[in-house]
């Protein structure tokens, strides 16, 4: 009889089950198409939890103006100066290919008086290489150029035409913004409760995610900005054009392990010496190989620690994988999953090495004392 009343809850339990899996897929897709927006601003409420913390005992525990004045604190001091940056660079780089359209570079004389400085086994190697057919390369940099002066124009009208799309996500990610503020703690708690895994384990991964998300973007975000803004100086002061353009775009290849912000500051100094500006290329190559470089090494232990438990070659992948996958987002969300992927894997193996200690501690137990543990009566 127990048997037969056991058969109908099972049922149940698997019918709700399915339906628990069918509701949850259909408000996954329902939320997809804002699914950047909410992860931007789920890492914002993690990253600015210390601001919430410190407005709400401020305002003696009121959470509602707490979560507002800090929305409006990160607003002002966060989102308005990267807003005005962005237009910046925009406007710097329609200005640097509108440049190159009217005045293309002589790569002919900048390669005659490279390749004449060169010692006589290099000049062999370049020929052998095909690489002293210039016009031809100088061709196809025209040709690329004129193709990039197209693309910007075009990206620039489908920005034009998707600001409304984009004032939209942005105001949905501050109005979620505002609540993972002031009620984050609490769907945490609620989260881990609901996760079918035994809550200590639950309590770890939580925390491990925590902390690959300081890591991330803390160690690889803050680091990145200040590499950046050190290449930005560095070429605002050798007279480059477009400094800040350049200087974006070593926060952004930054951001990539291995690749780094040498991929933009290392082309521009060696460009520098090429074009006869000596000075300036080696302020520029100088700066990059003995201030930039070295930055990671000095912020990212005082903002970090030393081990993020991830390493290099497992984030670039992930990054490069993620930025194919998601776009821009991916720079952080690929990290992200590698870092969740590797905490588990962890905690499972340290479960298992307790189960496996405990076996050995149980065998210790029986051979000491002379006899099983006493086993449960089975009715």
């Amino acid at each position: 009889m127990a048997h037969q009343t056991r058969r109908p809850d099972e049922l149940q339990q698997a019918s709700f089950l399915v339906i628990l899996v069918i509701v949850s897929l259909l408000m996954a897709g329902i939320v997809y198409p804002f699914a950047q927006p909410l992860l931007w601003a789920a890492l914002a409420a993690i990253m600015f939890q210390p601001l919430y913390r410190t407005m709400l005992r401020r305002l003696r525990g009121r959470r509602n103006p707490a979560a507002g004045l800090s929305l409006l604190v990160i607003f002002f001091v966060v989102m308005v100066p990267a807003a005005w940056i962005g237009s910046l660079v925009i406007e710097q780089a329609l200005v640097l290919v509108d440049t190159l359209q009217k005045q293309p570079p002589d790569l002919a004389a900048l390669f005659d008086r490279v390749y004449t400085s060169l010692p006589g086994i290099a000049r062999e190697a370049v020929d052998r290489a095909g690489w002293a057919d210039i016009a031809m390369v100088q061709t196809r940099i025209q040709d690329l150029v004129t193709q990039s002066a197209g693309m910007i124009a075009t990206q620039a009208v489908s920005i034009g035409s998707g600001a409304l799309s984009f004032f939209l996500s942005f105001s949905v990610a501050l109005y979620v913004m505002f609540f993972l503020l002031r009620d984050g703690e609490r769907i945490g708690r609620t989260v881990l409760c609901a996760v079918p895994v035994e809550r200590h384990i639950a309590d770890r991964l939580a925390e491990r995610f925590l902390g690959i998300v300081r890591a991330t973007i803390k160690g690889t975000g803050i680091v990145a900005l200040v590499q950046g803004a050190l290449g930005w100086i560095a070429l605002m002061i050798a007279g480059v054009p477009s400094a800040l353009l350049f200087g974006v775009l070593m926060t952004i290849f930054a951001l990539v392990p291995v690749i780094g912000a040498g991929a933009v500051w290392l082309p521009a100094g060696l460009w520098l010496l090429a074009t006869g500006a000596s000075w300036q290329g080696i302020f520029v190559l100088v700066t990059g190989f003995f201030i930039i470089s070295s930055a990671d090494n000095v912020l990212r232990p005082i903002l970090v620690g030393r081990d993020t438990g991830i390493p290099d070659w497992i984030i670039l992948i992930t990054t490069l994988g993620g930025i194919s996958l998601v776009g821009f987002s991916g720079i952080v969300l690929g990290p992200l999953v590698a870092g969740l992927f590797l905490a588990s894997w962890s905690i499972l193996r340290e479960q298992r090495e307790a189960d496996e200690e405990a076996q050995r501690d149980d065998a210790i137990h029986v051979n000491a004392s002379g006899h099983a543990p006493d086993l449960p009566e089975t009715a």
